[in-house]
């Protein structure tokens, strides 16, 4: 079971990507769990996961949340697949991370 956290400004904006990257997900059948928090409980909430994705609005924060979370993989998500609400393209760029 893979561990995919998002990470945005207040962990709200993600909300609504993390049910379409869960529908994404289960269609394809990978075993994930998808959850969303604010970027400020990167290391309480994400250190452990196989990947984080960023919201693009944090994308500045990159290098912080990678030295509260080493080892982890972590990329922004495109803006046009945030905007989008694009969960498949979101789960790519997750598997793309986790090497999946």
């Amino acid at each position: 079971m893979k561990k995919i956290i998002l990470l945005c400004a207040g962990g709200m904006s993600t909300g609504m990507l993390v049910k379409k990257m869960q529908e994404a997900a289960a269609a394809e059948g990978l075993q994930c769990t998808i959850e969303a928090f604010s970027h400020a409980e990167a290391k309480e909430k994400a250190a452990d996961a196989d990947c984080i994705l960023l919201g693009p609005q944090i994308r500045f924060a990159k290098d912080k949340i990678v030295a509260a979370c080493p080892g982890v993989p972590i990329d922004a998500i495109d803006m046009k697949i945030y905007g989008r609400m694009d969960g498949k393209g979101a789960i790519d760029v997750a598997k793309k991370l986790m090497g999946i």
